[in-house]
């Protein structure tokens, strides 16, 4: 079987999310223990009881969901383990944030120091964006050409840019607010379904966070990050890469560059991918997916009963393909 699994980024979090691993797996509860001697942060409280709006904060939400993620996944080969069971992944992948969670999956960055980088990452950009506002728009109904002309159009008032290619016909953009804001305008114009302003006012995957990624860079510097077990598709080029050279570049680039979901979905499946699996809070990336490619199959693992079924619901895949 060809599978690749795959790690949300910053908006799958929401009030709850891994209580019920953490009452069930040994393993899961390790990693938010992890988690919090690395901080001196009380993950758990965040992400069980928020409030909601301390837990969307960027510096708080990118842990946690790194946390939340890694937890399943280690809790997922725990499962599988005692069932004799193993999945060989073909590939890893990560969406914005969920990049370092790949790297953890991929054995090429250990689980503390992810966490601290992730909290460091979140941090560095929500200084920025309070330094230099700007803002992020979904754009639904239009293709990749015609919404980077939209952008070109409104760049006149100001930096903006397609930020992440999410699945087809379906972008986000990011930029300065009035050019940000022109450009929503232009797309709905020129026939884009829908345009939605997204509650956040930092513009992610642009050059605005470039200040942000210098920052990053540095932190980094003093990390050990080692060649990847199994190839991780890049957010930038939707390439498969291993070094750790290479992964060490991409995720200090991919904060002012544009997620290429739609293109890495896209690689995985022309390089003989056959199902996705989502690890981690929220079902994003399974629904991106399908969307893709209809002859994906697409699953998430974020909840003890998505867990214990995936097995089976495996089995179900095989004999489909038969």
């Amino acid at each position: 079987m060809s599978i690749a699994f795959v790690f949300p980024g910053q908006g799958s979090q929401h009030v709850g999310m891994g209580r019920d691993i953490y009452e069930v797996s040994a393993v899961a509860r390790a990693i938010f223990h992890q988690a919090e001697e690395a901080l001196g942060l009380d993950i758990k409280r965040l992400c069980w009881e928020g409030p909601e709006d301390l837990l969307r904060e960027t510096i708080n939400a990118q842990p946690a969901i790194l946390t939340v993620s890694v937890a399943f996944w280690e809790a997922l080969k725990e499962n599988l383990a005692s069932l004799g069971q193993q999945v060989q992944p073909r590939f890893f992948a990560g969406h914005s944030m969920g990049e370092l969670t790949a790297l953890v999956a991929a054995g090429s960055l250990e689980f503390r120091e992810a966490v601290r980088l992730a909290r460091e990452r979140g941090r560095l950009m929500k200084a920025e964006g309070d330094a230099n506002p700007g803002g992020m728009a979904a754009i639904i109904g239009l293709d990749e050409h015609e919404l980077e002309r939209v952008c070109e159009r409104a760049s006149h008032l100001g930096l903006v840019r397609p930020a992440n290619f999410n699945s087809p016909g379906q972008t986000v953009i990011s930029g300065e607010v009035p050019a940000l804001t022109a450009a929503m305008q232009l797309a709905l114009e020129i026939g884009a379904r829908k345009v939605v302003r997204l509650a956040i006012s930092i513009a992610s995957h642009s050059p605005l966070m470039q200040r942000a990624a210098e920052g990053f860079a540095q932190a980094l510097h003093a990390t050990r990050l080692t060649d990847a077990s199994v190839p991780v598709i890049a957010n930038l080029t939707a390439s498969a890469i291993t070094s750790a050279e290479d992964l060490r570049r991409e995720i200090v680039d991919q904060i002012t560059g544009s997620v290429r979901w739609s293109q890495s979905v896209r690689a995985m499946a022309e390089h003989g991918v056959h199902t996705i699996v989502e690890v981690g809070p929220g079902d994003a990336l399974a629904g991106l997916s399908r969307r893709v490619s209809r002859d994906l199959h697409a699953l998430s693992i974020n909840s003890v009963e998505a867990l214990t079924a995936f097995p089976g619901r495996l089995r179900a895949i095989e004999q489909s393909r038969v």
